[in-house]
Formats: C-alpha cells, structure tokens, sequence
C-alpha cells in the first residue's frame, strides 16, 4: 500500500504541484477575488520571515493589512519586519517573537495578545518543520515535530479563538503539505516512539495529515469561524532546498516560485470567494480537492477524528 499511495502520489505531484500545474490551474482564477479592502482586517501569520509565510505577508500588507509576523528567532524576524515594510510602504506590520515547539511560550503569548485589546480576523498557521536522521526531543519532552506542526498549531488556535471569534469574517488557514496524502492518521504514535528507524519525512507527512483532519474537526466545533487547510505545491523555498537537498537538485527548474505557492494562501485570507465553500475544506489552488488519494486506505473515522483533539487538549493541559 505505501508504494501504491507514494506512486499515485508522485504522479499527481508531478502533474500537479509543480510550477505547470500552477500555471495550467491559473488559468481558471478569477482575478477580482483578490480586488478587496482589507485596510481595517489583521492578519497574523507564523514563520512569516522566510518562504511561504513571508510571500503571504507581503502579499497581505502590499494590500494594506494589519500584519502580524511570528518567528522565532529574534534577528531574522527583525530583519523580515524591517523588508517588509520597505517591499510593502506599510507600517502596521508588527513582530511577535513565539517558539511553536514550545507550548507555555505559546500559552503566555496567547493571553499576552487576549490582553493586549488588538483585534484578529485571520490566524495564517504556516510554521513547520521537517527534521533531520534522528528524532529529537524537545526541553519538555515532546518530539520536535509533533510539538511545531501538531501541538504548536493546536493551541495558538486555540488560544486565539476568543479573539478571532469576537472579530468579523474569522478565518483561520493551516498550511499542509501534499505529502500527507500518502498518510493515514496513527493516533497510536504521535510522537513516532514506535518508529524502529526515525523517519523524519514520515513523521512530517503525518503531522501534515493531522494537520487537516484538524481543520476539518475544528469546523464543526467553532461555527463561528471558517477553517480550512491547504497544500502550496512545491515551491522553490529555502525550507526545500534545507530539508530536501535530493529533491530540490532533481526538481528545482519545475518548482513553484514563493509567490505563485502562497497565492491560494492570500486567497484563502482575503477573498470573499474563499467563504463560500464550507468550512474545514482541504484546498489546492484556489479550489477544495479530496483530502485522500483514490483507493489509499487513508481516511479515519469521525471518532478517530476527534479523538485527535482529545488527545492534544490532553497534552496540551500538562503546560
């Protein structure tokens, strides 16, 4: 079955996520989705200071947003905030300075924002991380992946929620990857503690699969707010050319630029358009696609499904 689900997978990648597949896809956009005003809205987007996140940011505030940029480190994110402000002409472009794998920095910043009296109307959760050969643990003894991708985007949200939903046009996006499809969701080892070898590309691709199944319980939960996840493509950022060295050699002259991997992100932040599907939808530019391959075996119950939120709230509640 895994070489069943990696084959179609590639095929469709190849066909799909790539800088064609974006151009044949954009053929069928509708420019004036994007033709808004969003001078009064704020956006907060994490891991904002490179990649998918900073072409959101620049996007958004080249349009007049009230931005919000998460990193976490202090440098860079200073240099990020003082680039998009000159890029942009905007200045209400702030820096947070928040460690996703870290989940009471993640408690503190929440109730440090609810304290604050700013507004939110979209939370743009783009941060991740692909590790390398060998698992590694946190100062709290979570598994690093887990903690960024799952947990970490598990509590901001929810930390964030009493702001957003007392905000108009609540949104909140998860940036997933077309990995996770080759992944069925283990609530068994959410940790990957039963990995005889530590995978870092499996362990990535799950916390992307979690990642929507997230999205789409969250949508039942908070009517009030409309969800949805997404996969950019594969975009030529510096998080491929990192983590992915083998594969950014063999596909860097057909990757997506930064831009054309965020667009169906801005699109999904901005657009009036994007509301009018439902909420908790898996998109891929611009439009919902099915969150599982043709006959992979990859979709859980909806009491698997919400037994993922049990099981974060319960590790969350330790912090």
């Amino acid at each position: 079955m895994s070489l069943y689900r990696n084959a179609v997978w590639l095929v469709k990648g190849l066909k799909e996520y790539t800088k064609s597949g974006f151009q044949n896809a954009s053929k069928s956009f509708n420019a004036s989705d994007l033709d808004v005003n969003i001078s009064q809205r704020s956006f907060m987007i994490t891991g904002a200071n490179s990649g998918i996140g900073r072409a959101t940011a620049l996007a958004i505030a080249k349009k007049g947003g009230i931005v919000h940029i998460v990193c976490r480190n202090q440098e860079r994110g200073e240099a990020a905030l003082k680039a998009l402000k000159e890029e942009s002409g905007n200045e209400n472009i702030y820096l947070h300075l928040l460690d996703l794998s870290k989940p009471r920095e993640i408690k503190s910043f929440g109730e440090n924002f609810k304290n604050s009296g700013r507004s939110l109307n979209v939370l743009i959760n783009n941060a991740g991380v692909l590790g390398g050969d060998k698992r590694e643990v946190t100062e709290d003894g979570l598994e690093t992946t887990f903690a960024t991708n799952t947990l970490g985007v598990h509590m901001l949200t929810q930390e964030l929620l009493p702001v957003l939903e007392n905000g108009e046009d609540p949104r909140v996006i998860i940036v997933s990857s077309g990995g996770m499809l080759v992944q069925k969701l283990d609530l068994s080892d959410l940790q990957f503690e039963k990995m005889s070898k530590f995978d870092a590309t499996i362990a990535y691709a799950q916390t992307k699969r979690q990642e929507v199944v997230m999205a789409s319980v969250y949508a039942k939960m908070y009517p009030k707010v409309h969800f949805s996840s997404m996969h950019p493509g594969w975009a030529d950022t510096q998080g491929v050319q990192t983590s992915l060295p083998g594969f950014y050699n063999k596909m860097k002259d057909r990757l997506r630029t930064e831009d054309e991997g965020a667009d169906t992100v801005v699109w999904l932040a901005i657009s009036p358009a994007a509301v009018k599907y439902e909420s908790g939808l898996f998109f891929q530019d611009r439009k919902p696609v099915p969150a599982h391959l043709p006959l992979a075996w990859t979709k859980s119950s909806s009491e698997e499904e919400t037994k993922l939120i049990d099981l974060l709230n319960d590790v969350s509640k330790k912090f």
